[in-house]
């Protein structure tokens, strides 16, 4: 019974969460809050090292750099869960990262993100209603607007080109609404 209890107290707390109320550890071990990326257009990607789609953190630093400065941000967070093609510790995925592709972008320690070891994000994230509700695989992304909302969810095969003009619009939305406030 206290495990029935127990199980329905943690699920209550996953469906009623919002995108801002998750906390995640940083690659050096210490918390930081997803409010600290209100009012910011994010896309959060599960992340590998030895994957076929390694080759998308070019582009998603591509998409950093480009829209970093209209209140864009990208969350990595690298996942051993797919053939364990994020073998490395925090600080050797951190330094691949910088040294092979330049990323700048928040870089998470790894995490589980599929299964009942998933973090409460990646339960959350998965249960969405513009999700698929699974994570296929490595580099699974998920569109997230100002208002912490999940907009839509990116396969693996998604690269951060083709998803260029979804976030192009839907920072340019959070544009518009900023001129017709004022």
């Amino acid at each position: 019974m206290k495990l029935f209890l127990l199980t329905t107290l943690l699920s209550v707390q996953i469906f009623a969460s919002d995108f801002y109320s998750f906390k995640v550890k940083k690659s050096d071990q210490t918390e930081i809050s997803m409010s600290d990326y209100k009012n910011k257009t994010v896309l959060v990607v599960n992340t590998a090292s030895k994957c076929g789609y390694t080759s998308q953190y070019e582009g998603l630093e591509a998409l950093y750099t480009k829209y970093e400065k209209q209140n864009f941000v990208i969350l990595g967070f690298p996942s051993n869960q797919f053939l364990g093609q994020e073998p490395g510790t925090n600080e050797e995925i951190q330094k691949f990262c910088k040294l092979k592709y330049g990323v700048n972008f928040p870089v998470f320690a790894k995490i589980d993100v599929k299964g009942d070891s998933a973090i409460p994000l990646y339960k959350w994230l998965t249960s969405q209603k513009n999700s698929n509700g699974k994570i296929s695989w490595n580099f699974n992304k998920f569109l997230i607007n100002k208002n912490g909302e999940v907009v839509k969810h990116f396969g693996s095969s998604d690269t951060p080109a083709d998803i260029d003009p979804e976030i192009k619009k839907l920072i340019e939305a959070t544009v518009e609404i900023k001129k017709e406030t004022k």
